[in-house]
């Protein structure tokens, strides 16, 4: 059976009962860290979730003065300003009252005509997400404004087919959350089984000897990407992105080509057992690193990562990778790295001195005997959740064209 749909615009979501309007202008002078309203900000605001990040108040008092809207639960948040522009999330509610700040958009929807779970799968979808796109200003940092988010053109179907969709998605939306939960545990478990063995590195309580990384590892930049070639005959060959090389794993999902003279091709060349570790990003992602298992053949890296190729009598390259991702590693290259507009990096100097704290490396083994075994129970379910991401996605998308 064909289901109706009807054209509207976003604003008109809120008919006569609800709100579509922007959040308050809240400065940091009217803030009281021990006021007993919450200020929700664009930090909360994940796509499709309640992040609950921040941590800002402001007094009853003040709300009155400034004339807040309060926030209830159920209503849809949707970001002013990236990243990325556009999402949307359900306010759940909190222990306190709660207001939102101005680049932020309160949609209460007319919950006779629109379901606010199906509202907020709308808005984060892909087709929407382009009509975003072509209402936003600004060049450095994109932004729209309420005027023309309230344009976006909505199709919406029944209650009772939003009521449908919005419930197969957040069943979907589930595997997603478990995914990334899956993520964490195995984060945790790997760091708690790397303490058992090894104890803190920051205090070093089983007094494992320290020697410079340079003295047992070889240590390459990579191909410098744009590099001028003249008339040389080149090959392309895959190489690792700094946005390949995660922290204590590989995202293979995107590969790119790259240059090269056929004469560099060996010297350039990835071997299994390489520690990839970038030189530069975020200052709490200083130093994020993974193996290379030899996915890929032949494979390459850019300039703006390193190849630590370790001498396997003294150290293994697992365990390298999570010293040097713990918060020992972290701290020190923090100190020596050098900091500009909030990018930290490191040299190809800084990195052979790094102090490496050398247990046996027997010892060593038997960590990365555990990362082996983790890793392969956990490839085995991390291709169940893709499986269920796929039909996800797929869903999302026939929901939104009135497929589903």
């Amino acid at each position: 059976m064909m289901v109706a749909y009807r054209d509207i615009a976003l604003a008109d979501v809120a008919g006569d009962s609800g709100l579509f309007l922007d959040g308050d202008w809240i400065e940091t002078k009217d803030q009281d860290p021990n006021g007993d309203v919450r200020l929700i900000q664009l930090a909360d605001i994940g796509v499709g979730e309640y992040l609950d990040r921040s941590s800002r108040f402001l007094t009853s008092e003040k709300a009155a003065e400034l004339k807040c809207t309060f926030l209830q639960p159920g209503d849809v948040l949707i970001a002013r300003m990236p990243d990325p522009l556009g999402r949307a999330c359900i306010f759940p509610g909190d222990p306190r009252p709660s207001v939102t700040a101005v680049d932020v958009c309160i949609v209460r929807p007319d919950p006779s005509e629109v379901d606010a779970a199906w509202l907020k799968w709308a808005i984060n979808s892909a087709r929407l997400r382009a009509e975003l796109d072509r209402f936003a200003t600004g060049t450095t940092r994109k932004r729209i404004s309420r005027k023309n988010l309230g344009k976006i053109p909505l199709q919406l179907p029944p209650l009772s087919e939003q009521r449908r969709i919005a419930a197969i998605l957040d069943k979907a939306d589930a595997v997603r959350r478990k995914r990334q939960q899956t993520f964490d545990l195995a984060d945790r478990f790997l760091r708690s089984a790397f303490l058992d063995l090894f104890g803190d590195p920051v205090t070093n309580p089983k007094g494992w000897p320290a020697r410079k990384l340079g003295k047992f590892a070889d240590i390459r930049s990579g191909v410098t990407k744009g590099r001028k070639l003249g008339d040389a005959e080149t090959i392309a060959v895959p190489y690792m992105r700094v946005a390949n090389v995660q922290d204590g794993t590989l995202d293979l999902s995107d590969i790119k080509e790259i240059e090269i003279r056929p004469d560099e091709l060996e010297r350039f060349s990835l071997r299994k057992g390489d520690l990839l570790l970038t030189e530069g990003g975020d200052p709490d992602k200083l130093g994020r690193g993974s193996v290379w298992t030899g996915e890929i053949d032949p494979c390459v890296h850019q300039n703006h990562i390193f190849s630590v190729r370790i001498d396997s009598t003294i150290a293994d390259p697992y365990y390298l990778s999570a010293l040097i991702s713990s918060a020992y590693g972290k701290r020190h290259f923090l100190r020596i790295g050098k900091q500009t507009t909030g990018i930290a990096t490191i040299n190809k100097t800084q990195l052979r001195a790094f102090p490496a704290l050398l247990p046996p490396v027997e010892l060593q083994r038997d960590y990365a005997a555990v990362v082996a075994r983790f890793g392969r129970a956990l490839d085995r379910l991390m291709e169940t959740f893709e499986t269920h991401e796929k039909l996800a996605s797929t869903l999302t998308q026939r929901a939104f064209r009135g497929e589903l």
